[in-house]
């Protein structure tokens, strides 16, 4: 029988050219599915809120939710600082944070060692945060900040005389911590007289300089 070559149009049939050839398609094709899955999503679903504006707009439904259960109802145009004092002393139902009495035993104490029957009210952290992302919100739901009921000196005002009430309450500090400035010395500690150096005198003028002896 004779050898037929193959024709030059025909598949060969090398097996390493056929071994090759089927690993370079499976890479192009992997490739191609990586470039496409590292693309952006055309799809045209909206991109994910940040944690920060999922809980801005929960607290501007709360308390949009509170101004129609209020009686009388109120409208968002005719609310004032006083609405908004009224709102955070509502929310203070909601909170988990134990606020002591001044006739407690465990007022001003950090760690009290036993349960009391004192209140849980917000923490001041969380309603200072809250009425930022209020006032927030109100602007960009077509409030003027002029008009802005949230940045109301009263507001202001009752946030402060919280702070101040339930860090004594509590016995914790609010005041941030001041950073210390970097020592330029090598063991951090102050430079002590002995560490500062006298800079050398400066030198006389050229023609003044005396040789250290005289050749007779």
């Amino acid at each position: 029988m004779d050898f037929i070559p193959n024709p030059p149009d025909s598949p060969t049939s090398d097996p390493f050219l056929i071994s090759f050839s089927s690993s370079t398609s499976a890479s192009a094709s992997a490739a191609a599915t990586s470039s496409s899955s590292s693309q952006p999503s055309q799809s045209g679903q909206p991109p994910s809120q940040s944690r920060y504006e999922s809980q801005k707009r929960r607290d501007w439904n709360t308390f949009g939710q509170y101004l129609r259960n209020h009686r009388p109802p109120l409208a968002l145009q005719r609310c004032n600082a006083a609405h908004v004092l009224e709102f955070l002393r509502y929310m203070d139902q909601f909170g988990k944070t134990k606020v002591h009495t001044e006739m407690c035993p465990f007022y001003g104490h950090p760690n009290p060692p036993a349960p009391c029957p004192c209140p849980l009210k917000q923490a001041w952290g969380s309603l200072d945060a809250l009425i930022g992302r209020l006032r927030a919100a109100y602007e960009e739901n077509g409030g003027k900040p002029e008009m802005n009921p949230f940045g109301a000196r009263a507001v202001r005002l009752y946030l402060r005389e919280v702070r101040e009430t339930q860090s004594k309450a509590r016995g914790v500090s609010y005041e941030k911590k001041k950073r210390k400035k970097p020592s330029q010395h090598g063991d951090g500690g102050p430079a002590s007289s002995s560490d500062r150096s006298t800079p050398p005198p400066p030198p006389p003028p050229g023609g003044a300089i005396s040789p250290p002896f005289m050749i007779t």
